[in-house]
């Protein structure tokens, strides 16, 4: 510890005994079992992170994603560590239902006294006291015997149940703990009054054998251990947090505490995005469920990333943008053909739109033949080959190849319909103080040679620039996602932004490229506003288009 049904078929269930069933298994609808609670510490935790800090009003805004999300046990902060901390839980005590609101106290008298008066206001409360217990912990952090470690503890957990029934009790780096230690003083914290009982991968050090393992000794040997929910805290600093807390599940764990995104202190935390859906996927092996509302983990896991600036990785498990992105001849070929063939779950199941099938290099006919049949393109075998080898070609230039440029491969650049919107001039300021507001005005060439101009202001020089875009052309996208990155090296280096919005249901991506990262990000947004608009003018059933050579 740190300061809806699938469209595929297969078994309900798999046993240990049965290993030819897991795949079937992996694709099987969740069936009931014994409840796992989620205790999200995004906001304690995962906020202490470097790069994650968050405001009041931020942390306000997420804990009510998290109450929305289907969370048992949102960790609000560390009231002691200050006043804007105590400020922080007590905006959220007063507003957030639907979840427990747990506050992080040391065994000491003026944190449990600071984490009581930030939660008085929460209809349900959980006071959350720890007290490191491993023997590198206690003599070098804390100076104290065992029996004075007990006794902490035991203090701690009594003075905490004074303003709560509802007390949490983590032994800190108990991985690293002498076992019979460790039996020992969860057993004096539950004859205190602690209900929970957490057993805290502190520096992400523990392998899956091992802690299921500690787990069944405790439940074996701790005293009145039938009192208490035993909990799993790992962090992922040897990458095993997201094994390590679902060994710990089938050791007897009934919570797991976890960050979305997997945030946290040094390589973070369990991922609860991950640990949610391995259960649920795998609900026949590990008979576990939860209450979280799958559906909005993608939603959330993208709040979080504006919130806190820290972007995705793409290759991340559910919530990266290559989750469920094929870009591979023989997947392509496989998931057009059915989709569990490269498919464990429903990208609808935690929040995306669709699967995406990825055009670049290594992609084949079926896939470039099913993107220009969705893009109205009805073109024949000769035709698609020519198209192909342009495709291929290009491929080779580029790493990935969108739907602008496959209607350039068809119709030609000088195809009017091509080009709907483009850019001759933008200007952007912005500036530092209450008096300046970010501006910016474009100037654009339409699809019939004229010309129109706006201009706006924003948040920021790219919202502004985005709102400006949105007078010029008549177009409100949703913006999912901004991202900027270097596609060169050195002092003139081209800059790539990348935009994806959400536009009547549908998810839609626009990259642009050039040294001014600004006209980058214009040239990306156009790319999806003239695809928008071509799709609507088309409407209401757009005509397939047979293109010849």
């Amino acid at each position: 510890m740190s300061t809806s049904e699938p469209d595929v078929s297969g078994p309900a269930h798999v046993t240990r005994d049965c290993p030819a069933s897991i795949a079937d298994a992996a694709i099987a609808p969740p069936a009931p079992g014994e409840h796992v609670r989620i205790f999200d510490t995004s906001l304690r935790d995962g906020e202490q992170s470097p790069g994650c800090s968050m405001t009041a009003p931020q942390k306000l805004r997420f804990a009510h994603a998290l109450s929305e999300l289907g969370v048992d046990v949102i960790e609000v902060g560390f009231p002691a560590s200050s006043v804007a901390e105590i400020d922080a839980g007590r905006a959220i005590a007063r507003e957030v239902r639907g979840s427990t609101l747990a506050a992080l106290a040391r065994c000491h008298a003026g944190d449990i006294e600071a984490a009581a008066r930030t939660l008085d206001a929460a209809r349900a409360a959980r006071l959350h006291v720890f007290i490191s217990t491993s023997p590198l912990h206690r003599e070098h952090k804390l100076g104290l015997s065992r029996e004075q470690v007990i006794e902490r503890a035991v203090m701690g957990v009594e003075l905490a149940r004074r303003h709560f029934d509802d007390v949490e009790f983590s032994a800190e780096d108990a991985l690293r703990t002498e076992p019979d230690f460790l039996a020992e003083i969860c057993g004096a914290a539950v004859a205190a009054g602690a209900t929970t009982l957490n057993i805290p991968d502190t520096v992400g050090y523990t392998t899956p054998a091992e802690i299921r393992a500690l787990f069944e000794y405790l439940r074996a040997n701790v005293r009145d251990a039938h009192r208490a929910v035993f909990s799993a805290h790992c962090h992922d600093d040897l990458g095993l947090a997201v094994a390590n807390s679902l060994a710990a599940i089938e050791g007897g764990a009934r919570q797991v505490e976890c960050t979305i995104n997997g945030i946290g202190e040094r390589a973070g935390n369990c991922a609860l995005e991950e640990l949610v859906m391995a259960l649920n996927v795998r609900s026949g092996y590990f008979d576990a469920r939860t209450r979280i509302d799958t559906r909005r983990l993608l939603p959330t896991s993208r709040l979080l990333s504006r919130i806190t600036g820290m972007q995705v990785q793409r290759n991340k498990a559910i919530v990266g943008q290559n989750a469920f992105a094929h870009e591979s001849g023989i997947h392509q070929h496989g998931m057009l053909k059915h989709r569990g063939t490269y498919e464990i779950m429903r990208p609808e199941d935690v929040g995306w739109v669709q699967s995406q099938i990825v055009l670049g290099r290594h992609s084949g006919r079926a896939a470039l033949s099913d993107r220009l049949q969705s893009l109205g393109f009805a073109l024949d075998e000769a035709r698609l080959n020519q198209v192909f080898a342009g495709f291929k070609t290009l491929a080779e230039k580029k790493r990935e190849v969108f739907d602008a440029d496959l209607e350039a491969l068809v119709l030609g650049t000088d195809a009017p319909t091509l080009h709907g919107h483009r850019l001759l001039h933008l200007h952007v300021s912005t500036g530092v103080g209450d008096d300046s507001l970010p501006t910016a005005s474009v100037r654009l060439l339409d699809a019939d040679g004229g010309q129109v101009s706006e201009a706006a202001v924003g948040d920021g020089p790219v919202h502004a620039l985005f709102a400006a875009l949105a007078r010029a052309t008549g177009i409100a996208l949703h913006i999912d996602s901004y991202q900027v990155s270097s596609v060169t090296t050195g002092d003139d280096a081209q800059g790539q932004a990348s935009v994806t919005a959400r536009v009547d249901g549908a998810e839609l991506s626009g990259s642009g490229t050039s040294t001014d990262i600004l006209e980058a990000s214009a040239h990306a947004w156009l790319e999806i506003a003239n695809r928008v608009s071509r799709t609507r003018a088309a409407a209401p059933s757009p005509q397939r288009i047979a293109a010849t050579a």
